[in-house]
């Protein structure tokens, strides 16, 4: 790979662990529910109107993947993700907590795809978890725990997500992401009306928080629908295994990032657990020779 395309890649990785701390902002100075269904709306929304839905290679468009996808990439993970950080997940251990969706998409493809995995996955999976187990362990007083539980469901509907898009095939993984966002908004605008009210969304509308919009449309476009475009194009430019293995990077720069730009404090322990995950992460894609 050029070394021009490896900084494509660590941009990528960067955007997406510097978008944890965009999020965490975002749910300080706005409802949850509301900041990821005004996020994805941006993302999708005017966009979608000159974009048609993805077809596969029967010129047939699968509706039913692109509302799964749309339902557990954007809806579930973000509903629970921007809960998690908003009821107090910090955005670096919440960068780090959600790579689990990697073993968790090994698990279902396993039940639903008939994927075998590796050796080397099942030996980084369990090293991984038990690094996660390490960070739960730390987390069990109080209300803390709750945070993590939310962010590991976010992580099980990431995975999900995975198996969509999987499913999907070879179809425009710009279109699915558009689309995906367009349908995920509306569940989410739903369940913040329910919860948050609509007087929120009033709000946020006749008084715009100019600071505030500037950070949804950096999740919107840099995080979500230009990180989606480069990766994509990478992956279908090299081998998996030469570009996947740059995502270990989204959890570092997830609490490098909140250790600058929030001042979160990290303990050891959880310091410790972090490096296992990373480990286990880089175990489970260790080519088998």
């Amino acid at each position: 790979m050029p070394f021009r395309h490896i900084l494509l890649a660590i941009l990528v990785v960067a955007l997406w662990g510097f978008n944890f701390v965009i999020i965490k902002i975002s749910v300080t100075e706005m409802p949850p529910f509301l900041a990821a269904a005004v996020r994805f709306f941006m993302a999708a929304f005017p966009i979608i109107l000159f974009i048609k839905p993805p077809r596969d290679e029967n010129g047939k468009v699968p509706w039913l993947i692109i509302i799964g996808f749309g339902l557990s990439f954007v809806f579930g993970l973000y509903a629970l993700l921007n809960f998690a950080l908003y009821i107090g997940m910090p955005a670096g251990i919440g960068s780090l907590v959600l790579q689990a969706q990697a073993f968790f998409t090994m698990l279902i493809a396993y039940f639903m795809l008939k994927e075998r995995p590796l050796t080397t996955q099942i030996i980084g999976a369990i090293i991984a978890f038990l690094g996660i187990g390490i960070i739960g362990y730390y987390r069990w007083e109080g209300a803390n725990l709750f945070p993590l539980i939310l962010t590991i469901l976010s992580a099980i509907a990431w995975a999900f997500g995975n198996i969509f898009a999987k499913i999907a095939g070879k179809i425009d993984p710009i279109a699915l992401a558009v689309w995906g966002a367009g349908i995920g908004a509306i569940p989410l605008f739903a369940i913040s009306f329910m919860v948050e009210g609509v007087d929120e969304l009033v709000k946020f509308i006749v008084q715009p928080d100019w600071g505030l919009i500037g950070i949804l449309l950096f999740s919107a476009y840099p995080a979500t629908l230009f990180g989606v475009a480069i990766w994509n194009w990478l992956l279908s430019k090299y081998p998996t295994s030469s570009v996947v293995p740059f995502s270990l990077l989204v959890p570092i720069t997830g609490l490098i990032f909140g250790y600058l730009l929030l001042g979160e404090n990290i303990a050891m322990l959880e310091m410790f657990g972090g490096a296992l995950v990373i480990f286990g992460l880089g175990v489970s894609i260790i080519k088998r020779r």
